[in-house]
């Protein structure tokens, strides 16, 4: 079982402040987790600029130009945010029964003990 998930709101905890135009401190969602390359993709952090090359589609608008999207950024740079205090926590798992009896891992903020 992951620590972070898609639709997790994560903080950026390494890199660059905010003063010195990083990300450090910015919170956001997660859209997409890249498992095999430890990576998260997160909502309005570490945005990039691509080039794309101007053409014309059939209907003669044109395309292309400055593109800015989000990156990846590696996951072990985000840390979950508790929703109790909003502030970055670690993650653990403890085992439950649920109602039909059945052992479920269920995440929990180390910093105030609730569930994630």
């Amino acid at each position: 079982m992951a620590n972070i998930r898609k639709g997790d709101l994560v903080q950026v905890i390494s890199g660059p402040s905010q003063a010195r135009g990083g990300d450090r401190g910015k919170q956001g969602r997660v859209k997409e987790v890249l498992v095999e390359r430890n990576r998260v993709i997160v909502e309005g952090v570490n945005f990039v600029t691509k080039h794309t090359r101007v053409g014309q589609t059939q209907r003669g608008t044109k395309t292309g130009g400055l593109e800015t999207f989000e990156s990846p950024i590696h996951i072990s740079n985000v840390a979950l945010v508790d929703p109790k205090t909003k502030k970055p926590t670690r993650v653990g798992f403890r085992v439950e029964k649920n109602a039909e009896g059945k052992n479920v891992r269920v995440r929990f903020s180390k910093s105030s003990g609730e569930d994630l």
